[in-house]
């Protein structure tokens, strides 16, 4: 059987995360800018003939069925009509409900990877027409570059980054995004900002004072991080960062941090790895 080995799902930082407003449905209206880092979790996929899809690698707590990169596999051979199947095998190293798009982000790698795969030949806008039922952030990992991102994560506006290194700090806490964006004191009438002023506006990220009561601990990392340089929550949280000059520095502040906290270093990506995998 065909395969593919070792696909990454990279992770995103939210540089700022504005809400703006509320749709009448409930959903959130939002203004970010996404960055893709290098750090990712890794995926692979055997085809097979039944028509079923395995995940050889479940997540403790979460049920197969349930697993983002499976919903995805099952709706894409429901979209295109595919009789194959899939065996996948996951490999996660971005922490659940961190804030820096894993699950998404693997859903993402699974579309590119299996419309390859199984050669059902969609583009990429079609592959993000079946992300976006599959969360609002998943358009973004499939588009495949930096971007400033609006309405509930589906308006997305390629946008020119300079490279950075960043050191993001892992608070042992998961923060479920919902109970974040239910929060009756979560700011939602943030003033919109154009694309060309958000790297001259002040900025902040709406849903951090909200994660902060309900986890103090993500509080500490901010302000312990912020000692070396600006500190920020990416997403709802949990995972903080903070960009830096260097390696040398990122690692000179990994070496120092406490050991209750999982810190780690990364680099901007400029394209998704599996970018060249789609046509546009």
């Amino acid at each position: 059987m065909n395969r593919l080995n070792d696909c990454p799902a990279p992770a995103k930082l939210n540089l700022f995360l504005h809400i703006i407003g509320r749709r009448a449905d409930g959903y959130h209206l939002l203004q970010s800018v996404f960055r893709l880092i290098d750090r990712a979790d890794t995926l692979s996929f055997e085809e097979r003939g039944d028509g079923c899809i395995e995940l050889a690698s479940p997540i403790p707590g979460i049920p197969p069925d349930r697993e983002l990169c499976v919903r995805a596999a099952t709706l894409l051979q429901k979209t295109t009509g595919c009789s194959r199947g899939a065996t996948i095998r996951l490999d996660k190293h971005l922490p659940m409900g961190g804030g820096l798009g894993g699950g998404s982000s693997d859903a993402a790698t699974t579309l590119i990877a299996l419309n390859r795969l199984w050669g059902t030949g969609l583009r990429l806008n079609e592959l993000a027409a079946i992300g976006l039922r599959l969360g609002a952030d998943v358009p973004f990992f499939i588009a495949g570059r930096d971007a400033f991102v609006e309405g509930i994560g589906e308006r997305i506006t390629p946008v020119e980054l300079t490279p950075a290194r960043y050191v993001v700090i892992v608070p042992p806490v998961e923060v479920p995004t919902a109970a974040i964006f239910a929060a009756g004191e979560l700011t939602r009438d943030s003033e919109p900002i154009k694309i060309a002023d958000f790297a001259s506006r002040p900025t902040r990220n709406d849903l951090q004072a909200v994660a902060c009561k309900l986890h103090p601990a993500i509080g500490e990392v901010i302000e312990w991080l912020g000692q070396y340089a600006p500190a920020r929550m990416t997403g709802s949280g949990a995972c903080v960062f903070a960009q830096v000059h260097d390696e040398l520095m990122a690692a000179r502040i990994i070496k120092s941090c406490p050991p209750h906290w999982r810190a780690w270093q990364a680099g901007s990506l400029a394209r998704h790895p599996l970018y060249e995998w789609l046509d546009s």
